[in-house]
């Protein structure tokens, strides 16, 4: 065998209960596992090399199924943000919003839309258009070795838009909404494993139900999953939930709720619910999954609370009209006053939004700061080109609990890794979990947490060889110390990376040893493939 970790408490993501075994990875895959008590004629594996995992769990590596990285596992080789958290799987191309499909037009345009997001990607070649090309580009990143985790990849909606309508705010024509199908299409064959959609962003927004219902037929076709960042997580925030429920099932298409959260006022204490018309939903057969993160800040672009009105016709028309005094003044009273779709219908409270990032350097002292009023906040619209971040502050800790306690709750950290203070759930997600909301307060069992984190995306995902620690598996595995794992981000300190996790493994190779990052990069695409 190549290694052996020798009396792991073996959490298995099953949420079944945990046992202690000796675990043998070899050639890339869990080899052996032999349980302690074992009949007396099963010997212990012996390999090349042994760990000692006592005092340790053993878990397969985390799922994080809405991340923001579809940039930086270009970018950045190391991607300690993610691999010192245990995250050996990230989910890309999420909020209908990312770089394939494109033409020459749609990809400088969304470029410039999601610069907040993942920079504007002066630092990258970006050499593919399509889904495939994306994917292929991946497993090439870094002279040929790869990336630091695996990636898969959903097809943004809202790009697919961007391409066949543009910024325009009506409906497809029938050549249109059949071009959009084939984009959709095409990108599940070449390896996309659902669609996307970020239904409080332009164009993707402008979409009615029944241009989605037909995307979603096509997913189902091809057996993927529907991920919407609905249309409201404020004041209808329900409406919206039911919305997408509606749609999926009269599509016969899966549902992945992303970032399933119920935020401001007059959604605080109204997770139950939610819960409720889900779980009505699930009783009648509905596919339904949701992912969240255990903090209560959201984070997203600036420009995103706009009034969807404000932002047709793309990224240079959002900029003239910020620009004219008229124009910027409806803006300003549909933001305080009506309460903007953008803003998920509820007027905005200034002092609930605090810059995270700039991508003009010489906004720099506005990071950290409150925005103190429209004034300011449109001088940051237009001075940084629509690249500015931010956190909002409208979550409610009640909600948080209740729903990731649901029976179809995974983990996704909605990480955007963008800005000098960038929302701590980038580098702290997994990690909070198990350590506050399990070790401090309870609110799962470990054994349920890691089910929620590993085997349950993993089943969403429809992989059939990771996700759960069984002989035969792919070796993507964390230990962790159940007594000292916890988050070291904090608000004030975002990119602080987590503590008690000294092994993450990928593909049976160690990105994370002894606590520290090596040089491995074992990440790949993984593709649908049925």
């Amino acid at each position: 065998m190549d290694l052996v970790f020798r009396d792991a408490e073996v959490v298995d993501g099953s949420s079944g209960p945990s046992y202690r075994a000796d675990v043998a990875i070899d050639g890339g895959r869990i080899a052996a596992i032999v349980k302690e008590g074992a009949a007396a004629g099963c010997r212990r594996p012996t390999a090349r090399r042994v760990v000692d995992a006592e005092g340790l769990a053993l878990s397969p590596g985390f799922i994080d199924m809405h991340a923001h990285s579809d940039l930086a596992l270009l970018r950045d080789p190391d991607h300690s943000a993610k691999a010192a958290q245990g995250v050996t799987l990230e989910v890309l191309g999420q909020d209908g919003l990312s770089y394939a499909p494109v033409d020459d037009r749609t990809l400088a345009e969304v470029r410039t839309a999601i610069t907040g997001w993942n920079g504007h990607g002066d630092d990258i070649d970006f050499d593919w258009r399509t889904v495939g090309g994306y994917l292929d580009r991946l497993d090439r990143a870094h002279g040929g070795r790869g990336i630091a985790v695996n990636a898969a990849y959903l097809v943004p909606q809202g790009t697919v838009r961007m391409q066949a309508v543009g910024w325009e705010d009506r409906p497809a024509s029938e050549a249109e909404l059949n071009r959009m199908r084939r984009l959709v299409a095409e990108g599940l064959e070449q390896g996309a494993v659902g669609m996307s959609s970020g239904l409080t962003y332009t164009p993707g927004m402008y979409a009615p139900d029944a241009e989605l219902t037909e995307l979603c037929r096509v997913v189902a076709e091809y057996g993927g999953y529907y991920c919407p960042h609905h249309r409201s997580y404020g004041a209808g925030a329900l409406r919206a939930y039911e919305e997408m429920i509606t749609l999926t099932r009269e599509a016969g298409c899966a549902l992945h709720l992303a970032h399933a959260t119920m935020n401001f006022g007059v959604n605080r204490g109204r997770a139950p619910d939610l819960l409720a018309l889900l779980d009505e939903a699930l009783d009648a057969g509905a596919d339904i999954s949701l992912d969240t993160y255990p903090y209560t800040p959201g984070c997203t672009t600036l420009v995103a609370v706009l009034p969807s009105w404000a932002s047709e016709g793309g990224p240079e028309a959002v900029l003239a009209r910020l620009r004219d005094d008229g124009t910027a003044e409806r803006i300003r009273h549909h933001l305080e006053v009506l309460g903007s779709d953008g803003c998920h219908g509820v007027p905005v409270e200034w002092d609930t939004i605090e810059v995270s990032g700039v991508s003009d350097p010489a906004l720099a002292e506005f990071t950290g700061r409150r925005v103190d009023g429209w004034a300011t906040a449109r001088r940051l619209l237009i001075e940084d080109r629509l690249g500015t971040t931010i956190l909002q502050h409208v979550g409610h800790e009640e909600n948080v609990r209740a729903i990731m306690r649901h029976r179809v709750h995974t983990g996704g950290s909605d990480g955007i890794l963008q800005g000098l203070k960038p929302h701590p759930r980038a580098y702290g997600t997994f990690p909070r979990y198990l350590g506050r909301y399990v070790r401090e307060l309870g609110v799962l069992s470990l054994e349920e947490c890691v089910a929620h984190l590993t085997g349950r995306p993993a089943a969403r995902l429809r992989l059939p060889d990771r996700g759960l620690v069984r002989e035969g598996y792919v070796a993507d595995l964390v230990l962790f110390d159940p007594e000292s794992v916890a988050a070291g981000a904090t608000y004030s300190a975002p990119r602080t990376l987590p503590v008690g996790i000294p092994h993450v493994l990928v593909d049976g190779r160690f990105v994370i040893e002894d606590g520290r990052r090596t040089d491995v990069l074992a990440g790949r695409s993984i593709r649908r493939t049925h």
